[in-house]
């Protein structure tokens, strides 16, 4: 396979919801699988350990809560998403750690053991409210990998307003114009994943 092509966007300012929709839907991003929550946030992808403690309260890892960061096993293909507090009684049950946990227990996710070697793999990051505002500047600015369908279909909804903010396109480190990105794209023919890095102007 052809690897993914790429695509960079000097943003002059970022509006509050340029991005969210991706950052809520999903994106991945590649590590060493096998390992915590912990240790593939905040030793492999930089988050510090007070904003995972402190700020991110709720967490799912393939669709069950996490209470322990440090049990919880991120594999090849998992999906993890991150909020920080949730409003009532539901965003207390699922707060990681909380009073209410033991009340969930048949569906919060078990603990288990990190798996030794360096395995590479893609697992989907999934961001919402002060989380997805906070942290999705960093992980855009990063690189994020998001599959060639949803990225077409993303530009092809965007507003005049969002395309105002963009100060430089490129793709596969070439300069182009918006009509390039929005047209027949040649990043499309390959299929599967796209690098998105977006970056200040």
């Amino acid at each position: 396979m052809n690897p993914p092509s790429a695509i960079r966007l000097a943003w002059e300012s970022r509006g509050p919801s340029d991005f969210l929709e991706l950052l809520q839907k999903g994106f991945k991003l590649k590590i060493t699988v096998g390992k915590s929550v912990r240790r593939v946030l905040c030793g492999r992808l930089g988050m510090s350990n007070e904003y995972l403690d402190g700020r991110i309260n709720t967490i799912f890892l393939d669709g069950k809560p996490v209470d322990d960061v440090d049990t919880a096993i991120i594999k090849d293909g998992a999906t993890l998403a991150l909020s920080a507090a949730m409003p009532g009684f539901v965003g207390a049950a699922l707060r990681k750690g909380g009073y209410y946990a033991a009340m969930r227990k048949g569906i919060t996710h078990v603990p288990e053991q990190e798996c030794a070697g360096d395995e590479q793999g893609f697992f989907t990051l999934k961001l919402y409210n002060l989380v997805a505002d906070e942290m999705g500047p960093f992980f855009l600015s990063s690189g994020i990998f998001v599959e060639a369908s949803d990225l077409a279909q993303f530009f092809d909804t965007r507003s005049p307003g969002f395309w105002s903010r963009c100060r430089k396109i490129e793709i596969d480190g070439m300069e182009a114009d918006r009509n390039r990105l929005l047209q027949q794209r040649a990043w499309t023919a390959h299929e599967g994943l796209v690098r998105l890095t977006v970056g200040k102007g």
